[in-house]
């Protein structure tokens, strides 16, 4: 971190932000990022371990997951609040997907791509037969992204799209 300018930069009482805390750095010498965390003081997080979906059937949902794209059911607990939580995992990651159904809580409503998870496929013609098995089909897709992949799209019981990459 040589070269980097650390200044405390209090304005009067006529100027703007008061107790500015700025930091100047050389070209190329900390990210954006890197900044904020140095002037906030923050630490980093570590790795990521899991993403939360809450859903109204969480049965159905599991079912879905495990069956139709093969994800491990890792364990299910109770909360402290009341949640029903299931966490889920694919062969090739480690963190986790935590499907979370709040009996008590308002019925779950998702937004039209709100948010959704990605997974790698083998092949999407032949994950399409797979769907079929099930009698579902890609919502959206398979076509060509910029990157040479290809992309297709398939609705989760809730409306959570799941993206499906088949890497060229």
């Amino acid at each position: 971190m040589k070269n980097c300018l650390w200044s405390l930069r209090t304005v009067g009482k006529s100027g703007r932000n008061p107790g500015r805390l700025s930091l100047r750095t050389g070209p190329n010498l900390l990210s954006k990022p890197q900044r904020c965390a140095i002037v906030l003081g923050m630490q980093k997080v570590g790795k990521l371990l899991h993403t939360r979906y809450r859903v109204n059937d969480l049965e159905r949902t599991v079912k879905f997951y495990c069956q139709v794209l093969g994800l491990t059911e890792v364990r299910r607990h109770k909360s402290p609040r009341g949640s029903e939580l299931v966490f889920l995992k694919s062969a090739g990651s480690q963190e986790e997907i935590e499907i979370c159904h709040l009996p008590s809580g308002e019925p779950v409503q998702v937004q039209p791509d709100l948010t959704h998870l990605a997974f790698e496929v083998e092949s999407l013609d032949k994950f399409a037969s797979h769907l079929a098995t099930f009698g579902l089909k890609y919502s959206d897709g398979p076509s060509s992204s910029g990157s040479g992949s290809a992309i297709a799209f398939v609705d989760a019981p809730e409306g959570y799209e799941i993206e499906l990459i088949q890497k060229r």
